[in-house]
């Protein structure tokens, strides 16, 4: 049984191994892995059996003689899986499929309307969202290995409970579980800065960085940590709450319940709400057009609305020194609908973040900016699902 178990775990790792690095030769697996050559060599074997890996011929620039028998470097064989990836927000699902390589095969985006569901219903939308990406793909929904859930809330990842969510009518809900029932194939929920950085990691800017923190601001504010090059979730599987940190005590109410938090001032609902006053702002939608007319309002001098922008400004630079202060980053990348407007990455914020942490002599975290669309999300679920569907074809080869 210990055997078989290792078995598994190096199989595991040399997937993992050839979906970061390949095309890799079979050597330099060996090297990076610790594992002996020999016991590559059988396990790589294996895998091409089972169509999880491909040979591909060696880059003919490399400094082999071309006598003999012609290198071959191995690489993930990208039809052997499909995954999919989606983003739940207040007006729509942003869906991505992707092959086993992770190379985009078809996007579609789902309109849904702007309220709470029960479970049942907001599975129905996934599955009609589900639907139509198989359809634009020209596959069933049931060729698909796994889907990747990211949520706006509190999750427990490794169970798939959803504590909270501004998408569903109630707490605690398994919505993993019903999703897998209601789809008949495997879902892997996740809050949905969580896969922001998991796609920066697998795909983006972060890809370099084993230490940075992902911020997303939009309908509320997110965090996504990575640390050693690992996702960070916290014991509970709720950690990097970062919305709903306190910066203010007994302050604005915030949708999760509490007062003081984050959110309330800095989210796009928030800037809305406390700008009741400025003209006919509170009246318009979509909240994006409200966001705007605020914004506008502040820049023309209405003091109501340069109130609450400065505001939100002076909170999103605390909390921002306050995540520096405890984690010491090397990156912070600001994400998500509200990078379209520079209010909170303004040079002003920033140089109040600066002088709020820690001075010592070097340099402070470098904040960057990543202005991507909503696909993004999209494809840091598939990412998420992509490390179970991986899991499951390595056990799956013991039967083969």
């Amino acid at each position: 049984m210990a055997f078989r178990h290792q078995k598994v775990e190096s199989r595991r790792l040399l997937l993992r191994e050839i979906s970061q690095r390949g095309p890799v030769p079979r050597i330099d697996l060996a090297d990076r892995t610790g594992i002996s050559r020999a016991t590559v060599t059988s396990i790589t074997a294996e895998l091409l059996r089972g169509g999880l890996i491909e040979e591909v011929p060696r880059d003919s620039s490399s400094d082999e003689t071309p006598r003999g028998r012609p290198r071959v470097d191995l690489k993930i064989a990208g039809r052997a899986h499909l995954i999919a990836g989606l983003k739940v927000s207040d007006v729509s699902i942003s869906l991505v499929l992707m092959d086993f390589e992770g190379a985009d095969v078809a996007f579609h985006e789902h309109a849904i309307a702007p309220r709470r569901y029960t479970p049942d219903a907001l599975a129905d939308e996934v599955y009609q969202g589900l639907a139509r990406l198989s359809e634009k793909a020209q596959c069933a929904l049931s060729d698909i290995s796994g889907v990747g859930v990211g949520l706006a809330g509190i999750v427990d990842a490794g169970n798939g409970l959803v504590y909270w969510s501004p998408s569903l009518d109630r707490r605690n809900v398994p919505f993993g579980a019903v999703l897998s029932e209601r789809l008949g194939i495997a879902a892997y929920v996740d809050n949905d800065a969580n896969l922001v950085a998991m796609a920066e990691l697998t795909f983006g800017i972060g890809k370099n960085h084993s230490d940075f923190i992902v911020i997303t601001i939009e309908s509320g504010v997110g965090m996504g940590m990575v640390l050693g090059g690992h996702l960070y979730r916290g014991t509970r599987g709720c950690g990097a709450e970062f919305g709903h940190t306190k910066v203010h005590l007994d302050g604005a109410l915030c949708r999760c319940g509490q007062r003081g938090c984050l959110e309330a001032y800095v989210a796009d609902y928030a800037l809305v709400r406390e700008a009741h006053s400025v003209g006919n702002v509170a009246q318009m939608a979509p909240t994006s057009k409200a966001v705007t007319a605020v914004l506008a309002a502040a820049r023309e001098g209405d003091p109501t609305a340069r109130t609450v922008i400065e505001r939100a400004g002076k909170m999103f630079a605390l909390g921002l020194a306050n995540l520096v202060n405890i984690f010491d980053p090397e990156l912070v990348i600001l994400a998500g609908e509200q990078m379209q407007f520079d209010h909170l990455y303004a040079d002003a914020v920033i140089e109040q973040m600066r002088k709020s942490i820690v001075d010592i002599d070097k340099p402070a975290p470098d904040v960057v900016v990543h202005k991507w669309d909503t696909f993004m999300w999209a494809r840091g679920g598939a990412a998420y699902a992509l490390e179970f569907v991986q899991d499951t074809a390595v056990e799956a080869l013991e039967d083969a």
